[in-house]
């Protein structure tokens, strides 16, 4: 069964896009495609002038370290890592030569300056996705794929967390594509997708 049905879709460098829509449209499965996370049946998928659809698994890690930086609604934090730790693992990977003293900095951005040395199990939901965040945004992502990015948070957090992600996408200038049941947070983009039963409405 095809999750997405013919689906077309061009995003400008710089722009900052909210894709929308019940349970089970195919939101997710769109971004996944995108961040090549999923491979298409069929079609092509085009990634800053780069077709990334028939890249192998080792490329497409490699394509997205250098490229995409992503947030998920769960946070994916590895639970025997400290926030410090948890930022700077993926810069070391990128062969960032002064990986803690980046992710220190990403995380001070982040407001976490007195949570460097907590792990996950002590920080808030809030504080947890801040960290997320500060993680995608470590090595300077041309896209940043979120999806549902306030999903497990509440009103207050996510305020937090929404501006802290548009700041750090405007510092950077990345382009944005973003997952939300939230229409208040969605209309943040330029622009407003709907999805449903796989298509755009």
């Amino acid at each position: 069964m095809n999750i997405l049905k013919d689906i077309s879709l061009s995003v400008e460098e710089g722009e900052t896009v909210s894709i929308v829509g019940p349970s089970g449209s195919g939101k997710t499965s769109l971004l996944m495609v995108v961040g090549g996370l999923e491979r298409p049946s069929r079609g092509r998928v085009i990634v800053g002038g780069i077709d990334i659809t028939d890249f192998s698994e080792d490329q497409k890690a490699a394509f997205r370290r250098d490229t995409i930086g992503v947030v998920f609604q769960s946070f994916h934090l590895i639970p025997t890592m400290t926030a410090l730790e948890n930022v700077a693992v993926p810069l070391e990977m990128a062969g960032h030569p002064d990986a803690f003293d980046a992710a220190e900095r990403a995380l001070k951005v982040a407001g976490l300056v007195r949570r460097l040395m907590h792990f996950p199990s002590q920080l808030s939901g809030g504080e947890q996705q801040r960290v997320a965040l500060a993680r995608a945004f470590a090595l300077r992502p041309k896209l940043l794929l979120a999806d549902e990015p306030t999903g497990n948070l509440d009103k207050k957090n996510s305020e937090q967390v929404i501006s802290l992600l548009f700041d750090l996408r405007e510092q950077f200038g990345s382009t944005l594509m973003m997952v939300t049941h939230d229409h208040g947070i969605a209309s943040r983009c330029s622009r407003v997708i709907a999805m449903e039963d796989g298509r755009f409405r």
